[in-house]
This record gives C-alpha cells, sequence and structure tokens, in this order.
C-alpha cells in the first residue's frame, strides 16, 4: 500500500498553541469487524492491537489526576476491546462524560447483544457512523451488508432511548476526493430521509472530511488524485477554524499509551514531543502541563480548516 506519509511531513501550515486539556481520546485497538475504504487507522478483523489492563488503568488514573472531562473511545471498534466495559463503567464512576465512537454492526455482532443495553445504562453518548441515508454509498464506503444491519442497530438504539434522552450523533463521510457538503443541510436531509424510511430518530450530525493518511491516502494515491485533492484543501483553508481545532483541548492516546496531538498524528506517528522525546501517559502530571505547547503539524492539517472546518465533533464552522 502506497504511504502519503512523506508527502505530509513538511508543511507551512500555520502554528496552532495547545490550550488547557479536557478531553482525553483514546484509540482502544485496532481490532475491528470491518475494513472501511475511508478508514484512516486501517482496522479490520486481521488487526490484533489492543491496549492492556494495565494501560487501561494508566488512562484512568490520567482522567482523574487531569481533572478530565471527556473520554473519548475509539478504535477500531473500542467495544471490541476486553476490558472496553471495564474502563467505561470506571470512567462513569468519576463522574466522566464517555464517548463511544462506534460504527452500529458491532452492536449486533455474536456475543455483543447487550452491548446497546449496557451503553444505554452507563449514559454514553454514542457517535455513530454511518456515511450516507443511502443503501449504495454506505456500501460503497463500508462493505455489503452494512447498512442493513447499521439501520437495525440505530433501531435498537432508539427503544433504549437513544436519540431522545440520550444522545446519538452519526457521522458523515464523503464518499471520495471532495469537502463534506454544509453540515446543518445535510442534517435535515439525514432526519427527513431516516425517520420517513425507518422512523429513526438521532441527536445530531457531524460531518468529517476525510484525511489524506492511510488506507484513503493509498487510495488517493493509486488513482492519481492526491495532489489535486491536497489543493482542494488549501483552497479552502479558513483562518477562522483555528481558533476551535481540536487539537487545541485534546490529547489522543494510542493503544499502548503513547501521546499525540490528534488522533491523525497519531496514524501518521507523529508524536506529541517534549523536551525531544515521546510521552506517556504516564508524564501527564497536571492539566496545565502541555498547555501553551505548539502542536505538531503537517499537510494533513489543511483537512481540519478546509471549509466549514472538520474535527471529531463536527465541522467547525457555520
Amino acid at each position: 500500500m502506497q504511504d502519503t506519509r512523506p508527502l505530509l511531513l513538511e508543511s507551512d501550515f500555520p502554528t496552532v498553541q495547545r490550550s488547557t486539556i479536557h478531553t482525553l481520546q483514546v484509540n482502544l485497538g485496532y481490532v475491528c469487524n470491518l475494513s472501511c475504504v475511508h478508514c484512516h487507522v486501517d482496522a479490520g478483523p486481521t488487526r490484533t492491537e489492543s491496549m492492556s489492563r494495565e494501560t487501561i488503568d494508566q488512562v484512568l488514573q490520567t482522567v482523574a489526576a487531569l481533572d478530565i472531562k471527556t473520554l473519548d473511545l475509539t478504535g477500531g471498534a473500542p467495544e471490541l476491546n476486553p476490558h472496553f466495559r471495564a474502563l467505561v463503567v470506571a470512567a462513569r464512576e468519576l463522574g466522566v462524560h464517555v464517548i463511544d465512537r462506534c460504527n452500529l454492526t458491532v452492536l449486533m455482532e455474536p456475543g455483543q447483544e447487550d452491548l446497546a443495553t449496557f451503553l444505554a445504562q452507563q449514559g454514553v453518548e454514542i457517535v455513530a457512523s454511518l456515511p450516507c441515508y443511502e443503501e449504495q454509498n454506505v456500501r460503497a464506503q463500508r462493505g455489503k451488508g452494512v447498512y442493513e444491519t447499521s439501520i437495525e442497530a440505530l433501531q435498537l438504539l432508539n427503544t433504549l432511548g437513544y436519540g431522545d434522552t440520550l444522545p446519538l450523533n452519526l457521522v458523515y463521510n464523503p464518499t471520495g476526493a471532495a469537502l463534506p457538503p454544509p453540515q446543518a443541510a445535510l442534517e435535515q436531509d439525514y432526519r427527513r430521509e431516516l425517520q420517513a424510511r425507518f422512523n429513526i430518530r438521532f441527536t445530531g450530525l457531524f460531518t468529517l472530511t476525510n484525511m489524506p493518511i492511510s488506507r484513503f491516502g493509498a487510495v488517493l494515491l493509486a488513482r492519481g488524485e492526491y495532489v489535486p485533492y491536497m489543493q482542494l484543501l488549501r483552497d479552502n483553508f479558513s483562518q477562522d477554524n483555528l481558533d476551535t481545532v481540536m487539537c487545541r483541548n485534546l490529547i489522543s492516546v494510542d493503544w499502548q499509551g503513547f501521546l499525540f496531538d490528534c488522533d491523525f498524528n497519531q496514524m501518521l506517528d507523529l508524536p506529541l514531543l517534549v523536551s525531544d522525546r515521546r510521552r506517556h501517559l504516564s508524564d501527564l502530571l497536571g492539566p496545565d502541563a502541555l498547555a501553551g505547547n505548539a502542536v505538531v503539524t503537517g499537510e494533513h492539517c489543511y483537512g481540519c480548516t478546509a471549509g466549514q472546518g472538520s474535527s471529531c465533533g463536527g465541522a467547525l464552522g457555520k
């Protein structure tokens, strides 16, 4: 597979300074029941990387020490980590808001029949991948049968209160080398179509720009679309988005416990550097320990600042 990493390292992207950390985004491993085309972590059923219980305990220690407000769990399919439920319960006992970045189909996997109920009982926010309300677009990105299973999972979540009293946010990704459409208008389309077809309710829609890294980056190179896509991101750069990029208040943690400025830097192996060495969970001593430090940036950062902007919480601008 071709790698865009060497093309992304040198960049004139503006300097970004970190502020106080309030979110810890933790990648619990690359094990997943799907292999999606747009996946920037190359997750899949054949991956074996999974966070250990020892590192899970360090996550919880860090959450308490830094007074973290939000624990954002991702993967792979984070739910397939054997310590996922213990982590969720312990974090909720600390009063921390927990987000589960769920591919929906994992809720219907053998052995996970009670997973949706568990998430509801713990009051976990679900951020669920549904790259389109049209079946053909979902199949192109995520494979045959994923759309039907996702719809079934959403209907199950609705019966448990998600989309009403519990937060259920959907995630849209473009199917190719294009920017997402305006988030607010697309959300209305999702609401109309999912309600009319399946009586599905959800809280909000997040539009995410596809990052030119890992699996999607390789596709761009193979199709000769890398250069025009990067030019598209640059041409749509918005200075206003710099104030709200997620890396100002978030630390990303890989499955081994090493720290990064964001999930994308993690996949590019661009570690958070302080004193010219990699930092680990064990290095975080206080909420302002990293405040004021410069974020490690590259050409891919134009993906977060193009158009309406893109973050793990959706568009940055209106």
